[in-house]
């Protein structure tokens, strides 16, 4: 399990606390330092390793947008009472965004994220390797702004003029768009046309059986016309 040091930013007192009290809950985390200011926050990075920094965006003199960017390779998540700054946050490529008052399952439920980011960063020896590092997209649906990590999509599937996106935890998102549109978007390491129909993760392919691909009760057709580049994809001739 990948241990992750962190540090808190927020000049909310009350903030610090839940934020503390939530890292010494979580056996993977570790905290470093808290923080009441940006300003604050940038002595600690100048003087210690941090893997994880919980940043408020609204704050005096050195708001949290432009503290990530400040930071180098430290990963971030941010932690605001304020909905508007979600799309601001993942242009930086926060992992994450708390809106406050968070409960501590969407804490860990981000931490989670981290850690699988920290492991994915360890293993490929550099954050400059963006081949083993999952992005986020950032999708309209239902009149909302959604935020989808690409390492929690299983598969995309067309239907028309718009596709609905499979994740992991068993939640399908739908949005107006084309599958060649979402697929010019996907890391194309990790993606992969199967089907004129269908784009999969290939990191979540475990089990294929008379070319189709099951993903619990779903089977995936792999087409003739695909099948190959897909099973060079696997490592499989």
């Amino acid at each position: 399990m990948t241990s992750l040091r962190c540090i808190i930013v927020d000049d909310e007192p009350l903030a610090l606390n839940l934020l503390q009290d939530y890292i010494h809950q979580t056996p993977f985390l570790e905290l470093v330092a808290r923080c009441s200011s940006g300003v604050e926050a940038l002595n600690v990075f100048k003087n210690e390793n941090v893997d994880l920094a919980f940043i408020d965006i609204q704050m005096p003199h050195l708001n949290g947008l432009e503290l990530s960017r400040m930071m180098g390779d430290c990963l971030v998540i941010f932690t605001t009472a304020f909905e508007q700054y979600a799309l601001e946050g993942f242009k930086v490529n926060a992992i994450d965004y708390l809106l406050k008052p968070f409960s501590y399952a969407e804490f860990l439920t981000a931490a989670n994220k981290a850690q699988r980011q920290a492991t994915l960063i360890n293993a490929s020896g550099s954050l400059g390797n963006s081949t083993l590092i999952p992005k986020n997209l950032v999708v309209k649906s239902d009149y909302k702004q959604q935020i989808i990590n690409t390492s929690e999509i299983v598969y995309i599937e067309g239907i028309g003029d718009y596709i609905k996106i499979h994740l992991d935890t068993g939640v399908s998102v739908q949005t107006l768009m084309t599958l060649k549109t979402i697929e010019e978007e996907l890391p194309e390491n990790q993606f992969i046309r199967v089907h004129r129909s269908f784009i999969v993760n290939i990191q979540k392919v475990k089990t294929i059986e008379r070319q189709r691909i099951i993903f619990d009760h779903v089977r995936i057709p792999v087409s003739d016309s695909y099948k190959d580049t897909f099973f060079r994809a696997l490592g499989i001739k």
